[in-house]
């Protein structure tokens, strides 16, 4: 049995961010091995364990494969087969796949330190369109890594108006849009976070009010040339005035 340092916290220590939680992926196990030592089993869809002391999530290595629309239709494989590659690549970003070993080590075999140090965005591969909530997230830390300099690479981009054209963001569950959004929002950067959306049509998906005022001009003297805009310039001044997430909902919805 293996164990890796997996996903945002690799990330966000190579960043110099403050590491908020750690997850890890278990290599060589089954369930029973987990739960011998003393691991709490919580995931309903998904073999994830809870450490006995430090309370972390440890997850059983796993390949997911389409079968249905939406972020859950997928058929999961945690055999103890499966390697730390394979667990790798199902994964979003090349920056979120990146593992670190027990003795500082790193694995990283699609390139996300590359990325890293390119200040780009980029999916590991093109299995990225079978989930459209990755359309969100992708969004999200475009806001939150935009204060660095990073950016969404432009085959990126491409794959998340595809999944924008699928009618598949349609799908996603009301409230994991709304915690996306507010995640977004409340980033130090959530005008990054709704010009990324509008970019790549999501906002006409998911949003369609807000994309039709998005291009609207009132002619007002000074002001933006248009209502999205004005909405960017808007949560860009709040972000840097308050933290309340209340007064950019308001933009928002006031655009």
């Amino acid at each position: 049995m293996q164990i890796y340092l997996v996903g945002g916290a690799v990330r966000d220590e190579l960043l110099g961010l403050p590491v908020h939680e750690r997850d890890w992926v278990v290599i060589g196990a089954t369930p029973d091995d987990l739960l011998a030592q003393g691991y709490q089993q919580v995931g309903k869809n998904f073999p994830v364990f809870l450490h006995p002391e430090s309370k972390e999530e440890y997850a059983l290595a796993r390949t997911e494969r389409k079968k249905g629309i939406g972020h859950t239709g997928f058929n999961i494989d945690a055999n103890p087969n499966v390697t730390l590659e394979q667990d790798l690549q199902r994964r979003d970003l090349t920056i979120n796949a990146i593992a670190r070993d027990a003795g500082g080590k790193l694995v990283d075999p699609f390139g996300g330190l590359d990325d890293i140090a390119q200040r780009q965005l980029r999916h590991v591969s093109d299995a990225f369109i079978e989930d459209p909530l990755r359309v969100l997230r992708v969004a999200r830390f475009k806001a939150k890594l935009h204060h660095l300099g990073f950016s969404i690479a432009s085959e990126t981009m491409a794959l998340m108006k595809t999944i924008s054209a699928s009618g598949e963001l349609q799908s996603l569950p009301a409230e994991r849009v709304w915690r996306e959004f507010d995640k977004g929002l409340g980033s130090p950067s959530p005008d990054a976070f709704m010009q990324a959306l509008y970019q790549c049509d999501a906002l006409q998906a998911l949003l369609p009010e807000l994309e039709k005022r998005w291009r609207a001009t009132d002619n007002l003297r000074g002001a933006a040339p248009n209502v999205g805009e004005r909405l960017l310039l808007a949560l860009r001044s709040a972000s840097q005035r308050s933290a309340n997430i209340a007064v950019r909902w308001a933009l928002c919805c006031h655009a």
